[in-house]
Order: C-alpha cells, then sequence, then structure tokens
C-alpha cells in the first residue's frame, strides 16, 4: 500500500501518524496536489490527498474513509470498541477536522486570491470558528493513557498545523491545549517528525 500525501497536510499527518502507531506498513509519496498528477487524479477524482492506494483493491480517499480502513485492518485497534467510547473519539476527531477546515479557508482564501479581493469577513468567520473549537478543547481535552484512538491523532495533526501555519496566534490562555502535545509525544515518539511540517 502506499499513501500519496503532503507534509503540510493536517489531514495526512493524521492517517500517516495512525498507520506507525498501529504498525501498519505504508510507503509514503509526496504529492504536489496544484500539479494534478495522473497518479493522484486516476485514484481520487477530487484531486485531495490523503490517497491510500492499494494493490488490486480501490483506492481509498479522505482521511475519515481512512481512519477507519486501518481500524479494520488492524482489528479494531484504533478506536474504542465500546460504543459510547467510540462515538466520543469519532466525535473529537469530527470537530478537530472541522477546525482544520476552517484553518485551510484562511490559508486559502490568503493565498489563492489577489490582495484587493480576499475578502476579510469570510476569514474572520472561520477564525470565529477556529476559536470556538479550540476554546471547547481547552476545558474538554480527552483522557490520554495507554491506548491511543483517532481522535487523539486527529487534535495532534491539528496541533502540529496550527504550529506551522499560526504560530503564535492561538495558544495563548490555553495552557491545557498547549501542552497536550507533549502528553501525546510520551504515548506517540514519531509525533515531532511525522507533524505537519512546511
Amino acid at each position: 500500500m502506499k499513501l500519496l500525501y503532503s507534509p503540510a497536510s493536517p489531514y495526512a499527518a493524521k492517517t500517516r501518524m495512525a498507520a506507525r502507531y498501529l504498525g501498519i506498513r505504508i510507503t509514503e509519496v509526496k504529492t504536489d496536489t496544484n500539479a494534478n498528477p495522473a497518479e493522484l487524479i486516476d485514484n481520487n477524482p477530487l484531486g485531495k490527498i490523503p490517497v491510500l492506494i492499494r494493490d488490486g483493491e480501490p483506492p481509498i480517499y479522505d482521511s475519515v474513509a481512512i481512519m477507519h480502513y486501518l481500524d479494520r485492518l488492524s482489528g479494531g485497534k484504533l478506536y474504542p470498541r465500546k460504543d459510547e467510547k467510540r462515538t466520543e473519539a469519532e466525535v473529537l476527531e469530527a470537530l478537530c477536522d472541522g477546525i482544520m477546515d476552517c484553518l485551510l479557508a484562511i490559508i486559502y482564501e490568503r493565498r489563492l486570491r489577489p490582495e484587493d479581493k480576499i475578502y476579510q469577513p469570510w476569514i474572520d468567520k472561520q477564525w470565529e470558528k477556529t476559536v470556538r473549537g479550540l476554546d471547547y478543547l481547552e476545558k474538554n481535552l480527552p483522557k490520554t493513557g495507554k491506548k491511543l484512538h483517532g481522535g487523539h491523532f486527529a487534535l495532534a495533526a491539528l496541533i502540529g498545523y496550527l504550529d506551522l501555519r499560526f504560530d503564535g496566534q492561538w495558544a495563548e490562555g490555553r495552557p491545557e491545549l498547549a501542552s497536550w502535545p507533549d502528553v501525546f509525544s510520551k504515548r506517540f515518539s514519531h509525533y515531532g517528525e511525522m507533524k505537519s511540517a512546511g
């Protein structure tokens, strides 16, 4: 199997970390989505990453679909077995992914539009959602014991992306959230090398 990814993508970071944690061997292939390479387009018509390419089987895309596939492949080691605990992990993952959606919307608005066409109210709206989400996480951090789950990896990917693109803009006033990567790194020693990087 191989995973098409970009080093800066938090969604790819989430899936890469989960696969490493589970001991699932995946060949990682850096992919430039702007270039629309054939391998990407042929395996995901949306042209988005991450994409998991399997031998003789259809590709899997969208990070959540990949995470659930990894869970099944590992025999259920990525999400809690009890329904309520699993739902908690999935909702945490959804919240973190949703915040990442907001952050990427801000980045694309600034990066892809001419300066005189940037719509600041749109950026403000996305940042408002981000702030609400981060404030919620500050007060509702998941328990982080020996067993990690999909929500933990989504949170780790989110914080890695915040540090990459919004350093100095999010941690103040959120000491619990800002220090959580230290706790996570004790459970997953590869975090420093696998979080989003520019």
